[in-house]
């Protein structure tokens, strides 16, 4: 008997079908390196019934006095470990590379990750990290992670003169996007200029295209600015895989919304202004919080928010963001907004434009006609 996910009952045009969210992307469109200046990329403004090109500098004349930006704070930590596979017990049996890409934190001195090679990291195996003779960090395996296919992974620092944040900013590397091969991009590129609190596995990329003196530009023109703390987790690299979107599990990402966001917020629905969420992070938040406690408010904690289209947008009037990959949860957050046959639209005529595309690509900036959006509490 045939499962009611089968794409045998799906229309592969629906918004509910994986195959209607792909498209193909010529390689030499895949941004490799971030431009510079940061504000210097494009900017595809989409409004109801028009788009227009412009510069991503450009930003403040697209906005108006009163709008208000909520940005992601957050900071990629250098997540990526190189090691090797060690015997305890036969000290002079040789080594085995491993490479460690850290997931989140969990119980003290515990994280999840992933793990290469997989197959040879086995519950019991250990890992050590720095120079071969004088390690400064070592991991055991405790357990398998079914649900991410990772590792969980117990530290202990082995210079008593160091904590683990410490050896991880020694040994660590800032971990870039699998699409990504090129390696001339400086660690400081793949973060925002206001990344603040350490914890994401991954940039909140929209963020990455401004300035210092484009967000003072922004706040000239009344353009106030709000934060979030998202910490971007594993589902930003993997790709929906459910032939029926909706049986898509996302997993818990971690969020901190202060109260002074929840303040700037409220006013600006108050006096008419629109809230305009800085990428899929800031989306997730916020839309997030609403939907899990019925209302905005001061949070700390979890979120799983799977937005596609039909979704009620509770909190944000448009939106900042990338260009995406195929077949993501990203693409069809975006969809939910714009509308999916739309937005596939305005990804191939970006193709045909030499947009650039991905984390370190081009920006789109949404602005529905009217106003989708109203706290409800």
């Amino acid at each position: 008997m045939l499962n009611s996910s089968s794409s045998v009952f799906l229309d592969p045009h629906s918004d509910e079908s994986l195959t209607a969210y792909d498209y193909s992307l010529p390689e030499a469109l895949i941004a490799q390196v971030p431009l510079v200046p940061r504000d210097c990329s494009r900017l595809l403004v989409v409004e109801k019934d028009s788009s227009q090109h412009c510069i991503f500098r450009d930003l403040p004349q697209r906005l108006k006095a009163g709008d208000l930006l909520v940005l992601n704070n957050t900071r990629v930590i250098p997540a990526r470990l190189l090691g090797r596979k060690v015997n305890l017990t036969f000290p002079d049996a040789p080594p085995l590379a491993v490479e460690v890409f850290l997931l989140e934190p969990r119980e003290a001195n515990c994280w999840l990750a992933l793990v290469k090679p997989g197959r040879r990291l086995k519950p019991g195996t250990f890992i050590e990290f720095g120079a071969e003779h004088s390690p400064l960090l070592r991991a055991e395996v405790i357990e398998t992670d079914e649900a991410t296919r990772g590792r969980l992974l117990k530290f202990e620092v082995l210079d008593t003169a160091l904590d683990f944040e410490a050896v991880l900013q020694i040994l660590g590397q800032v971990p870039l996007p699998p699409y990504i091969a090129s390696r001339q991009s400086q660690p400081e590129q793949y973060q925002t200029v206001f990344a603040e609190t350490p914890g994401s596995v991954a940039a909140p990329t929209a963020g990455l295209h401004f300035t210092p003196e484009l967000l003072e530009t922004l706040k000239a023109q009344g353009i106030r600015q709000a934060f979030v703390t998202l910490h971007v987790g594993i589902d930003t690299f993997r790709p929906v895989e459910a032939e029926r979107i909706i049986d898509h599990a996302m997993h818990a990402e971690w969020v901190e919304l202060p109260e002074e966001t929840v303040q700037l917020i409220a006013e600006t629905k108050a006096a008419g202004g629109r809230v305009i969420a800085v990428g899929t992070t800031a989306v997730r938040s916020l839309e997030g919080i609403a939907t899990q406690e019925g209302t905005l408010q001061p949070y700390c904690g979890k979120v799983n928010l799977f937005i596609y289209p039909g979704y009620r947008w509770k909190v944000i009037d448009g939106m900042i963001t990338n260009f995406h990959l195929p077949k993501s949860s990203l693409l069809m957050l975006v969809s939910a907004l714009v509308g999916r046959s739309r937005l596939m639209a305005l990804y191939e005529a970006a193709i045909a434009q030499q947009y650039r595309f991905y984390s370190f690509g081009d920006a789109m900036l949404i602005l529905p006609e009217a106003k989708v959006a109203q706290i409800e509490g």
